[in-house]
């Protein structure tokens, strides 16, 4: 199932959002979407799609005069004490949106301390997350989330990480041979999202973006069940979509 390439990677946005979001900070009493055109260098066609899912993420309001500023999202997750508290429930409200919009379970997942970790998810009655029926840790070889963060380290550390955690054949599809896992890896676009058709689990497919934030490897994942497999194509490009605002407020 090949996937073509978006046009522009969720990290990009996410570097004009956060520009814009300190130019509407400077601004107290409100900016213009023209004045922040000419402040960021951003044109409009770029500027008008970055404001609206600014808006619809609640770190920016526009006020009667069309003025932009900021939102209660962005005060939430820079109130100090509360922010921790604030981030996770803005997080979980951004997967619960993305769940219903890709019609399944959606995933957060980072790479911590040589470990695939899931931090977070949205799951639900008509779309379950996927039965762990190996340790997520021992199956980065064939799980979406798993190769989706190795592709994110070096050679060096994907070495690493496989010495500690054997490439065991999961299912039929699962690639056990590190010199090819390794090929797939290296050649898989940045814009595309990494796939698990079976390979994981028989009866399951995944797809899985990067969501890198700073020196953080992480990603953002979904899981179907494989009567749903024709949805995954559109599922995994919605995914690929909508990771930006997963990713602006990690980076915030």
């Amino acid at each position: 199932m090949a996937l073509k390439p978006e046009p522009t990677a969720p990290f990009h946005s996410v570097q004009y959002a956060l520009r814009v979001l300190e130019t509407i900070s400077r601004h107290g009493g409100g900016v213009t979407d023209v004045q922040i055109a000419r402040e960021t260098g951003l044109p409009a066609a770029h500027l008008s799609p970055m404001l609206l899912m600014l808006r619809r993420e609640g770190y920016v309001v526009q006020v009667s005069d069309g003025a932009y500023t900021i939102g209660d999202s962005l005060v939430l997750l820079g109130s100090g004490v509360n922010r921790q508290q604030a981030l996770q429930a803005k997080l979980q409200e951004t997967l619960d949106q993305l769940r219903d919009s890709v019609g399944a379970a959606v995933y957060i997942s980072r790479y911590v301390d040589g470990e695939v970790r899931i931090t977070q998810f949205a799951d639900g009655p008509r779309t379950p997350k996927v039965n762990e029926w190996v340790d997520f840790r021992s199956a980065a070889h064939a799980s979406a989330v798993g190769k989706c963060l190795l592709t994110q380290l070096d050679q060096n550390g994907r070495r690493d990480h496989l010495s500690r955690h054997r490439t065991a054949r999961l299912t039929s599809r699962t690639i056990t041979n590190e010199k090819i896992l390794f090929s797939k890896l290296d050649s898989q676009p940045a814009t595309v999202p990494v796939l698990d058709l079976q390979e994981y689990a028989v009866g399951t497919v995944c797809a899985a973006v990067p969501i890198t934030a700073g020196a953080a490897v992480g990603c953002l994942a979904l899981s179907m069940p494989i009567e749903h497999a024709h949805r995954l194509r559109s599922a995994a490009q919605t995914l690929n979509r909508r990771a930006a605002p997963v990713l602006l407020s990690l980076a915030i």
